[in-house]
C-alpha cells in the first residue's frame, strides 16, 4: 500500500525556498544534492519534485534555517 500524505503538506522547491528565506528554488535543489539527510521527494515529476513540509521543516531546524528568523508561521 502507498504512503498516505496530507495534500496541504506538499511543497515544491519554490515554496520551500520562500518558507526558509532562501534566495530561490535552485538553492533547494542544491541542498537536495549536497546533503545526504535532506528529505527525499515524495513525488518526482518530469519538471518538479514535491516534498512533505514537516520533513523539510525538521531538516531545516537541524541546520538553523531560516537563517534570518528562528521561527516562521506556516503560510496558510
Amino acid at each position: 500500500m502507498g504512503r498516505t500524505v496530507d495534500l496541504d503538506d506538499l511543497v515544491g522547491a519554490s515554496e520551500i525556498a520562500e518558507r526558509l528565506d532562501a534566495s530561490d528554488h535552485r538553492v533547494v535543489h542544491q541542498w537536495h544534492q549536497r546533503y545526504e539527510d535532506f528529505p527525499e521527494p515524495v513525488l518526482t515529476l518530469k519538471r518538479a519534485m514535491l516534498w512533505l513540509w514537516p520533513e523539510v521543516e525538521q531538516w531545516a531546524a537541524t541546520y538553523g534555517y531560516p537563517k534570518s528568523r528562528r521561527k516562521r508561521k506556516r503560510d496558510t
